[in-house]
């Protein structure tokens, strides 16, 4: 019997799309869970990317355990595969479903504060640092190999799956997120005849990686883990890699990145 946690945000659509999901499983004999000890087979959200974003959040210690389904009742995400009005497909698809799944990969964010203790995120766009009003300064290593000491508005690192969103707007590539990389991008970067950086995205493979060392004004640094303020920490380093977790959806239907990314962004069809 499958197992399904169904995660839906609070728009009255989406309570009414939850009910009436519950009673087409329950119709087919899955079992309706409400907690991830419970060890769901799915994780079916119901809203759009943001809630799944807060699903993936909420659920990650069972990510190696769990295949998620989105069901979208706003604009197609690039998280989100299914129409409220495709709801017998989608148990049809889920009662056939052999186990196939697709997977996404994930940033690992350790924080290591002046007071040397250490904090771990997961993301699954991205990591972004910036501070007001005062031009940041932090020193960039890659593999542990001092390259630059970038002056801006701040920094993001991306995951390929997150390099739509924030990445895009700062310049940076698209990356399939069939390739096991992570990208930075810089924020209004400080280039003249006394200061200079990159200027330029970087992208790195599985097998290395970024640490960021923020000047010691980080106290006014703003930290982001995806939609998450991280707040309270006084940031000595910040080490920034591929993570072996990775996020899976399953894939009995699952839309093709390049398709997610023209309907987003160009919209032809």
């Amino acid at each position: 019997m499958k197992k399904l946690l169904i995660y839906p945000n609070n728009n009255p659509q989406s309570l009414a799309i939850e009910a009436e999901l519950r009673e087409k499983l329950l119709a087919v004999t899955c079992q309706i869970v409400d907690s991830p000890f419970d060890r769901p087979d799915y994780i079916v959200t119901i809203g759009g990317d943001g809630t799944l974003l807060s699903a993936f959040h909420e659920f990650q210690d069972c990510l190696d355990k769990v295949q998620f389904i989105g069901i979208h009742t706003g604009h197609l995400g690039f998280y989100t595969d299914w129409l409220p009005d495709e709801l017998d497909e989608l148990v049809k698809g889920i009662g056939n479903n052999d186990g196939k799944s697709t997977s996404y990969p994930l940033l690992r964010v350790t924080i290591r504060q002046t007071n040397q203790e250490e904090v771990s995120y997961l993301a699954l766009n991205e990591l972004s640092l910036r501070t007001f009003p005062s031009t940041m300064v932090c020193d960039i290593y890659v593999k542990d190999q001092f390259f630059e000491t970038f002056r801006g508005d701040g920094l993001c690192v991306a995951t390929p799956t997150g390099s739509t969103g924030l990445n895009k707007s700062l310049g940076g590539a698209i990356i399939h997120p069939r390739l096991d990389a992570i990208q930075m991008t810089e924020m209004a970067s400080l280039n003249n005849r006394v200061f200079r950086s990159l200027s330029s995205p970087m992208v790195i493979p599985r097998d290395e990686w970024f640490t960021v060392r923020p000047e010691v004004n980080s106290r006014e640094a703003l930290l982001m883990v995806d939609h998450l303020k991280i707040e309270g920490l006084i940031v000595e380093e910040i080490h920034l890699e591929l993570a072996e977790e990775r996020l899976h959806f399953a894939s009995f239907r699952h839309t093709h990145f390049w398709d997610r990314v023209e309907e987003s962004f160009i919209g032809n069809k």
